[in-house]
Formats: C-alpha cells, structure tokens, sequence
C-alpha cells in the first residue's frame, strides 16, 4: 500500500472529521471533543500545520500541529495533535508517517520543538520524552511528552491554544 502524505485541503475537512470520529470512537481517553478542537483550530487560522496521509486517493490519516505558549517565553514550540487514522488503516504505519512528515517540516520552518498528550511507548520512538521541567497542567506528567529539535529545551508551563477547549 502506497501512502502519500500533504498538506490539508478545503475538499479534506469532511473527510478529517469523519477520520477523526472514527479513530476517537473508541478511545478510552477521548471526550470526543478531537473533531471541534480541530475546527476550533481551523477557524481560529491556528492550524500551523496539518497534513494528509491517502492511500488509493482516500484519505485515511491526518495530524494538526498548533503554536503553544510556554511560560519562559521559549518562541517557536508547537503542539501536535490530534492524531487520527482510519481504525481499518491503524497498524500500518501511517499514523508514524504522518507524525515523521509533520516533525521534519516543523524542523524546516525553524521551530524549535513539539509538545503533545499521547502513549510514551508509541511517542518516544519519534525522539519525545518525558521532561520534568516542561509541564501542562491537569495532565499525568507521564502523558505529556516534549521534543526539542535544538539545544534549547524549553521550561515551564504549556498551555495549548484555546480551541483545544472546544466541545461541540
């Protein structure tokens, strides 16, 4: 199966929320609010970042990046998420494509690193860790991950943009 990854287009945005859906149907941690957050972002223009993966021209995958504010002022740091893939797509790679593509062109627009909640097992193999001086609050420090792509790590609180507050 051939996987192609770009950038979000207006003919996508059904296509991402029925994705969304699907994926976050299930989740033992979701609030189902994945779909509103990503329109949030939308109409807020605070999409930094958002990106496709297809296959056979249907789209399966997309992953959102926004800009975060971190308490030390650290400039250039973005959150990722949410993360969705088709459930019948999952285990095959393209959530990893998508994170991979959306962290190299992040890198090459000069960011300095990524914030995001997720599963330390599934995140760290993309470089994320567990940094004790970089917190969001109301979140398990386990769970929230960072990643910096220079010798600058950031340190204080995060706080993601305000569309990650949507609910419907």
């Amino acid at each position: 199966m051939k996987i192609s990854i770009r950038n979000e287009t207006a003919a996508d945005v059904h296509a991402i929320a029925e994705i969304t859906r699907a994926a976050f149907g299930n989740h033992p941690h979701s609030r189902q609010t994945e779909v509103f957050i990503i329109d949030a972002l939308r109409a807020a223009n605070a999409l930094a970042l958002s990106l496709v993966a297809e296959a056979d021209r249907q789209v399966v995958g997309h992953i959102a990046f926004s800009p975060v504010t971190i308490s030390d002022g650290s400039p250039g740091w973005y959150g990722a998420g949410p993360l969705s893939v088709l459930p019948e797509f999952q285990r095959r790679g393209i959530g990893q494509a998508l994170v991979r593509e959306g962290l190299s062109r992040l890198r090459a627009s000069g960011a300095r690193g990524c914030t995001l909640v997720g599963d330390p097992a599934y995140y760290q193999r993309f470089g994320f860790r567990n940094c004790p001086d970089l917190v969001l609050d109301g979140v398990p420090p386990q769970n929230f991950l960072a990643l910096s792509f220079g010798e600058h790590t950031a340190v204080g609180t995060v706080v993601f943009h305000e569309a990650f507050a949507a609910a419907g």
